[in-house]
């Protein structure tokens, strides 16, 4: 008869690879950097190639749906460029979190590495990309004279906030990924959906009185809790109150998968 395996004993090794991963801080570092580095080999701009096109989407659609929402374009470049620099961190997270294990394939069955060091390289490359975007930004709030003064600083923990539900979010993918193959190509399509329906390029208050709608999307919450702090104002109790609950909420799922399934990643990929 197969012995049962001990749960505590799944939980402390999870515990364990989680430690271990941070204290590899190093070596995710340089793997994240080469993964950029790798991404945009032989280009001349490389990843500013990604900036160039936020920037050319931001001009683009403030231009554009300032005109259609009869809004001042100093007022709405801003808030679509902030929002579709968070958007983009977000979005990326879930579209690519689906390879994270497949694409470590050869370092999962070569080489002993913590699972969760994976999940640390994947969100620490995903940050510096988002962090090429902020200078678009900064030159959008410098031309218009629209400095959002010492409240911006609060935009820092609650970035940190959102790369810690990343972290979660994309081992939990990850992993479901691994033995679900399709579940990708389900995300990539709800992608579009969701930033159709979330208030990025167009504000809640267009709603009018069905501005509940915007509220009640996770990712309005997510993206608004970075964003509001570079437009100047704090986020609102409730955007504060949703993002913590959805943080507690994927903290216990993503521990939940994580030790029940931990071991058999190397067996899915």
């Amino acid at each position: 008869m197969l012995e049962k395996r001990n749960p505590t004993s799944q939980f402390n090794l999870a515990i364990a690879d989680f430690v271990t991963a941070i204290k590899l801080r190093p070596l995710w570092i340089k793997l994240g950097w080469n993964d950029i580095l790798y991404r945009y080999r032989r280009s001349t701009l490389g990843p500013f190639w990604s900036t160039a096109n936020t920037a050319i989407t931001v001009i683009a659609l403030g231009a554009i749906y300032s005109q259609l929402f009869n809004m001042p374009i100093q007022q709405l470049l801003p808030y679509v460029c902030a929002g579709l620099i968070v958007w983009g961190f977000i979005s990326s997270i879930l579209a690519d979190a689906g390879t994270l294990f497949s694409s470590s394939e050869s370092y999962i069955k070569q080489i002993r590495l913590p699972y969760s060091l994976h999940a640390f390289r994947f969100v620490f490359s995903k940050a510096i990309l988002f962090a090429h975007d902020l200078p678009i930004y900064i030159a959008l709030v410098l031309y218009f004279k629209v400095w959002p003064g010492a409240v911006a600083l609060y935009a820092i923990p609650a970035f940190l906030l959102l790369v810690f539900n990343a972290l979660l979010v994309s081992l939990a993918i990850g992993m479901v990924s691994a033995r679900f193959r399709d579940i990708p190509r389900i995300i990539t399509s709800l992608i579009q959906v969701a930033f159709l329906i979330t208030p990025i390029i167009w504000t809640p208050e267009l709603l009018g009185s069905r501005v509940y709608i915007a509220h009640a999307n996770p990712l309005f919450h997510l993206i608004e809790i970075v964003r509001a702090p570079l437009l100047g104002s704090l986020p609102s109790a409730q955007t504060v109150i949703a993002t913590l609950a959805m943080t507690a909420v994927n903290l216990v799922a993503t521990t939940l998968v994580f030790v029940r399934f931990r071991a058999r990643i190397a067996y899915w990929i």
